[in-house]
């Protein structure tokens, strides 16, 4: 309770900036166990991106293996149950409509209901196709317009930082579904692109205040790039920490106590990218973001000579040398 305290009244400063190797290491572990799940698994795309079959119908009494089963005794390979309440939905691969027709009187039969109740939907693998091209136009309008936004509100090497944590957060969010199965769905996008608009709106809050502090350094400043960057940080801190916190907890609501307790298994596509997202997105707006553009920012020129001045005449410079020298 006592750090908590201190820290809600800026008592503490961490030295975010001069701990960057630190930061570099861990994501780079981050990004390569990521890259190795997508590269081993890949992701599991949903039937809107590969075409496939899905059989929608009430069973209030049925389990998840109960109807697992009774898919496969009918000659379909790797069905996928969801489940939301008493009503189940059954991913399939593309069946022929003999099959379609097959399955649908099999459950009809098996679970006492009629057969008109029991909803089918075939998706051509084309449909899929073209959703997945939508899908990567969107990312794609969605990254050149924040590098539009934040070259004209700060500067290019601001766009670059924080696009770089954007790509983090994307790379290391896609990597936890690849390694956990997750399918990817329409509304995984969704929440893809949302967690993208919230790092960015980290990233923005922090570099606000670092340009708004740095604007200030001269030529006699006692500060350097990196110190007055970490200060900034520092102030924004709490901010950054509430905003996640409120953020993340109805995130988590909706993924361990929704998907869990009340078998709203359709929800664990969105949450689960939403509260992953979330956590690597606060993580990188301070430790990613930040020290990347100290990096950047401190090899130019100006600030490299209030960096040799302050290590002349106190021995304070050191730090950012060795940021520069990245």
């Amino acid at each position: 309770m006592g750090l908590a305290r201190r820290l809600y009244r800026g008592e503490i400063n961490v030295d975010f900036v001069g701990k960057w190797r630190l930061w570099y290491s861990l994501s780079g572990l981050l990004l390569i166990v990521s890259l190795a799940g997508l590269l081993i698994n890949g992701l599991n795309l949903g039937v809107e991106f590969k075409g496939g079959s899905v059989f929608s119908f009430q069973a209030p009494s049925a389990t998840v293996e109960q109807i697992r089963t009774d898919f496969l005794d009918q000659g379909v390979h790797q069905p996928i149950v969801q489940s939301a309440g008493s009503r189940w939905r059954v991913t399939t691969e593309t069946l022929a409509e003999v099959d379609l027709s097959k399955v649908q009187n099999s459950i009809a039969k098996e679970y006492s209901v009629p057969a008109s109740q029991v909803d089918i939907q075939s998706i051509g693998a084309s449909w899929g196709g073209e959703v997945s091209k939508k899908a990567w136009i969107g990312l794609g309008v969605f990254m050149l317009a924040i590098i539009l936004y934040l070259s004209m509100a700060f500067e290019p090497k601001m766009a670059l930082a924080a696009i770089v944590a954007l790509l983090h957060d994307l790379i290391i969010t896609a990597g936890i579904y690849a390694w956990s199965g997750f399918e990817v769905t329409p509304a995984t996008l969704l929440g893809f692109l949302t967690i993208l608009g919230y790092s960015l709106y980290d990233a923005v809050v922090v570099f606000d205040m670092i340009k708004e502090v740095t604007a200030k350094l001269g030529t006699t400043s006692k500060q350097t790039y990196s110190m007055a960057a970490n200060n900034a940080l520092n102030h924004t801190l709490i901010r950054s920490l509430n905003t996640s916190l409120v953020a993340i907890l109805p995130v988590a609501a909706i993924l361990f106590i929704g998907t869990t307790l009340l078998g709203a298994g359709t929800l664990k596509d969105l949450s689960l990218a939403l509260f992953v997202g979330m956590i690597v997105g606060t993580y990188s707006s301070l430790c990613v973001a930040t020290p990347l553009l100290v990096t950047l920012k401190e090899r130019e020129p100006k600030y490299q000579a209030i960096a040799r001045r302050l290590q002349a005449t106190t021995g304070k410079g050191s730090k950012s040398a060795a940021v520069a020298k990245g």
